[in-house]
């Protein structure tokens, strides 16, 4: 057997984040709820971001943060809180993991099946913040 010594991953397309930005900043401005967004890569660089005029400046870094998240393990923020409530040793743990999120509002980005980013907003509640993202995700045709 062969083992390659490189890999190559696929990444979203700055046309792409502008697709999920536009359908974001949409959302949010017809919500009339000021919002950060945030889209990186596989890696969790940031690739697009964007704070509307009076989103809290908390939600600067809980955006990307979420954005990271689901990009890190592949699935949406708010699907932790299922994932970890009834394990207490990993509640109790992974909780303090640097800039992990585990409620809603961050997506991983999927094109045919295959993850090129992640998507976190930030700024509501987040319900909101699910919803914006959801409707980002939608504007791309990802939905």
């Amino acid at each position: 057997m062969i083992v390659a010594k490189t890999l190559t991953v696929q990444t979203m397309s700055n046309e792409l984040a502008d697709e999920l930005m536009a359908g974001a900043m949409a959302k949010a401005s017809e919500m009339q709820v000021p919002m950060c967004i945030a889209l990186c890569d596989p890696a969790g660089t940031l690739v697009q971001f964007r704070r509307m005029d009076h989103a809290p400046l908390l939600s600067v870094q809980i955006a990307q943060d979420k954005a990271y998240t689901a990009v890190s393990f592949g699935m949406a923020t708010h699907e932790w809180h299922d994932f970890i409530k009834n394990d207490p040793p990993l509640l109790d743990g992974i909780v303090h993991t640097p800039r992990l999120v585990v409620f809603g509002g961050g997506y991983p980005v999927k094109v045919d099946g295959v993850m090129v980013g992640g998507i976190g907003v930030s700024g509501g509640h987040y319900s909101h913040d699910m919803e914006v993202a959801q409707a980002a995700l939608a504007a791309a045709g990802l939905a």
